[in-house]
């Protein structure tokens, strides 16, 4: 069954270091056309997850890939400076997409796949339309706000560690949502 919250946690955690960017791509491009390679990019990416999670799960039991967990938790105290690149394109749409790609490529997988890997076609179109929605919400808001100094100077300072803290926390909910802890607990 979905969890709305972990989406919306996993999907706020994922991006929140891409909001920043936002900012700066609204400011350069079309806000429609921002909302659409955002869109495009988050869609991209939680289809390979979705890919990935079900390739696995052919080999592997689903608790089992719980051990996945690790890989946000890993996320949340590795640092990663490759999140100032911006690529310039003819396209905008295209800018979009594959400044987001640059940009969360890595920490979509990493998160994203624990969390989709045991979920059905059914929950994963679910899901793809629940992240749309929130994906072009976020867009409305930010654009709303982008002129509140107030925002961007709270983000500037608390923004990565609450980034971290909510990467912690997603990789712990794998950890107990795939059965993994459950199975550590049955060896004792």
């Amino acid at each position: 069954m979905l969890n709305y919250w972990l989406l919306t946690l996993t999907f706020l955690s994922v991006n929140l270091d891409f909001f920043f960017m936002l900012l700066f791509l609204l400011k350069k491009y079309d806000v429609v056309k921002v909302m659409i390679g955002y869109l495009l990019g988050n869609l991209i990416m939680l289809g390979v997850s979705y890919a990935v999670g079900k390739a696995l799960l052919i080999f592997l039991p689903e608790w089992v890939l719980g051990i996945l967990g690790i890989l946000p938790i890993y996320l949340a105290f590795h640092d990663d400076d490759d999140d100032n690149q911006d690529r310039h394109h003819r396209s905008q749409i295209l800018s979009v997409t594959l400044t987001y790609l640059s940009v969360c490529a890595g920490c979509n997988l990493s998160i994203f796949l624990p969390v989709l890997v045991g979920e059905s076609a059914a929950h994963f179109l679910i899901t793809l339309m629940f992240i749309g929605s929130l994906t072009i919400l976020v867009v409305v808001v930010i654009k709303l706000i982008a002129q509140l100094p107030i925002v961007t100077s709270l983000m500037a300072k608390y923004g990565e560690r609450l980034m971290k803290v909510c990467y912690v926390l997603i990789g712990l909910w794998v950890f107990w949502d795939s059965g993994l802890i459950n199975h550590i607990i049955a060896f004792f």
